[in-house]
């Protein structure tokens, strides 16, 4: 079922992260790809922009064709494909509202309740960032495993991630132990499935 619009949207931004080099798929443009009849970033936009006020793409190559989804694509400030922070600067750069909630473009089972769930978790503990959480069955036993790029946190820390930038910094779990951070746990570890290669493509295209 489709998220539904609410007055917490208005305060949220969508960020769709389209940055990479798409070297596990042999070096092509991954949101691009078609999937199920669309390409695949479209997929994650159609999911993703009930649940915010606005939206935008970024992207380092093909702006043309993310342009025609009919939403602002940036690239990265940075050179030399640095990454999803680099990209996360770029939206933070670009974002008119007080919150920024992210996602891959490789990502088209995302969670209907992905960003009222990030947010009110954010809110509730008074957090930097709020990130989605699954548990794995690994065994027999239960593990947590962390979804960085899915994640919502509050405009106001650009200055903060320029500056681990400037410092070399590239690691998103690096630069997230430096705030304070939200984790939601979401049952369906199945929506945060990505898909990096041909083989996911093919195995996942029949609905």
């Amino acid at each position: 079922m489709p998220a539904q619009k609410n007055a917490t949207n208005d305060l949220i931004t969508g960020l769709i992260l389209a940055g990479g080099r798409g070297s596990r798929m042999g070096n092509v443009d991954k949101g691009l790809q078609s999937f199920r009849g669309a390409p695949m970033a479209l997929h994650v936009m159609l999911r993703l922009a009930p649940q915010v006020g606005d939206l935008m793409i970024n992207a380092n190559q093909n702006l043309g064709p993310y342009e025609g989804f009919g939403v602002p694509v940036w690239p990265d400030e940075l050179t030399g494909f640095a990454g999803p922070l680099a990209g996360l600067q770029t939206g933070l750069g670009h974002c008119e509202t007080p919150y920024l909630v992210t996602a891959p473009c490789d990502s088209p089972f995302l969670p209907t309740d992905l960003v009222t769930r990030l947010y009110q978790a954010l809110v509730h503990e008074d957090a930097d960032l709020a990130v989605a959480v699954t548990l794995e069955d690994e065994g027999g036993e239960p593990r947590r495993q962390s979804h960085p790029v899915f994640c919502l946190l509050k405009t106001s820390l650009r200055p903060h991630l320029t500056e681990f930038l400037q410092g070399g910094g590239r690691k998103v779990d690096q630069w997230y132990a430096s705030l304070k951070v939200a984790e939601v746990v979401f049952d369906d570890a199945t929506a945060f499935r990505n898909i990096n290669t041909l083989e996911d493509l093919r195995r996942f295209e029949p609905i």
